[in-house]
């Protein structure tokens, strides 16, 4: 890669792009680009962040960096840039004990902690004066503890159930089912909580002895592990789930 160019502003601006390179862009000014390996219509440029596909934030753009950076290895190796290495990927049981787990899983009821501002009364006497004073320690802990820690997954063994419904009575939100199967609509709507946003699937196991299988409606569910904790046959595990797409130096 010879040139790396980093650009701050407000707008897409590129008048010192000269039309003849072959990179094209569209109305809005922004380049015209593969979608998946950031590749302009000029095979050696590439971009990435707002200048690439418009305003969004800083965790969107160095994940373009990344893909970029990718499709540049891949380039200069001679090989197809839209053929992309697969994910490494990991599901690793949190389990530290019977009622222990390796994650804080208590659950917090607060809602999202306002930031602080400045007084009006200084901020419209000086207008360098920042208006956000950040969290302080104790209000920047107490917002941490509302993660709902959801690269934690709730992992349900059939094999193991012996269908005692503990967790159903435990689980704070209702979200886990034990009914007879259905079509998907059908099912959706007999669930204890029903799952009625259909952009989200819903966990159902194999059938189990009884001829029920298990439903649960992911949209409520707190990773809290009291499922898991109640549990008498370990059926429920609580497991850390890491994606990691692939790197340019992999």
């Amino acid at each position: 890669c010879d040139d790396v160019i980093c650009a701050i502003g407000q707008d897409n601006s590129f008048p010192w792009i000269e039309k003849e390179t072959g990179i094209e862009f569209d109305k809005w000014e922004l380049p015209i680009l593969d979608k998946q390996t950031y590749q302009s219509t000029h095979k050696k440029v590439f971009f990435g962040g707002d200048a690439a596909l418009g305003p969004d934030n800083i965790i969107t753009a160095v994940a373009h960096a990344h893909e970029a950076a990718l499709s540049i290895r891949l380039l200069c190796d001679n090989q197809d840039i839209s053929v992309r290495p697969d994910p490494h990927t990991t599901l690793d049981s949190q389990k530290m004990g019977i009622h222990q787990w390796s994650y804080d899983n208590d659950i917090s009821n607060d809602e999202r902690y306002i930031v602080p501002h400045a007084a009006k009364e200084k901020t419209l006497k000086d207008l360098n004066m920042e208006v956000e004073l950040g969290f302080d320690p104790e209000l920047a802990l107490a917002e941490t503890m509302r993660c709902l820690n959801c690269d934690i997954q709730t992992v349900f063994t059939d094999q193991l159930c012996i269908e005692c419904d503990a967790c159903v009575d435990i689980c704070p939100t209702d979200c886990i089912t034990f009914t007879k199967n259905g079509e998907e609509n059908e099912l959706r709507q007999r669930l204890m909580a029903p799952a009625e946003d259909l952009d989200q699937d819903i966990y159902v196991s194999d059938v189990l002895t009884t001829g029920r299988i298990m439903a649960k409606t992911e949209d409520l569910c707190l990773h809290c592990g009291l499922c898991a904790e109640r549990c008498p046959t370990n059926a429920w595990d609580m497991r850390k789930y890491l994606f990691d797409t692939a790197k340019a130096v992999d």
